[in-house]
């Protein structure tokens, strides 16, 4: 297990100020020494959580062009056939992992190719799971064409906590799957858009993997 290079800053910060802060308790109330123990706690703790939000852990990825791959851990939230019009402008199957503030929170590319389209969009910070916020939520949209010319869409969106997106790609940029495309801070989700001939693997309540779990299969 390993840190994301995302949380070195803010538990660096983090960090800081917490030990500022026990010490402060420490030097100016010297005999609340029940108020320096729950100092300490909330410390400790706070900063747990936010290290287990920066986790990275180490996976093998297996590749396989006909496989769309979870672009994320978390759980399925929506699967469903609707008009995509940012780009494809055409019926495509929608599948979105919502991810909690307890997930691991790296964006993975679900399939190999090159990036054909990139978009960053300013907007709302509704709760990720909101009907709305594919379209009206801080966000980036990314079209991947693979080698058998089948362009997948996916879309990173920000949630009512998250407020700040990453991403690691640009328009010409190859990509491989599996590979980190990305990275959203404190809860989010990430929209898939499938064909319509695409087999899909999971359904509603499953919990994702990323870069593990089979999403969709892509026909031969």
């Amino acid at each position: 297990m390993k840190i994301h290079k995302e949380g070195y800053r803010l538990l660096l910060i983090s960090l800081l100020i917490l030990v500022l802060l026990n010490v402060g308790v420490f030097v100016f109330a010297p005999t609340l020494v029940t108020l320096q123990r729950i100092v300490l706690f909330v410390s400790i703790t706070f900063f747990l959580l936010i290290l287990q939000f920066f986790r990275s852990p180490r996976r093998t990825i297996t590749t396989n062009e006909r496989f769309v791959l979870a672009p994320a851990d978390g759980k399925v939230v929506v699967i469903e056939q609707t008009q995509e019009t940012e780009y494809l402008n055409e019926e495509r199957i929608q599948i979105s992992v919502f991810m909690s503030p307890v997930n691991v929170h790296s964006n993975i590319n679900p399939v190999s190719g090159v990036v054909e389209y990139f978009k960053y969009h300013a907007g709302k910070y509704l709760v990720a799971w909101h009907p709305k916020s594919s379209l009206e939520n801080e966000r980036t949209t990314t079209v991947v064409r693979m080698t058998n010319d089948v362009r997948i869409l996916f879309r990173q969106i920000a949630g009512a906590l998250a407020k700040r997106i990453v991403w690691y790609v640009e328009e010409g940029m190859e990509v491989e799957q599996g590979a980190e495309f990305g990275f959203i801070k404190f809860g989010s989700r990430v929209d898939v858009f499938l064909p319509l001939n695409a087999e899909v693997k999971v359904k509603i309540g499953d919990r994702t993997k990323g870069g593990i779990t089979v999403l969709a299969e892509l026909p031969a």
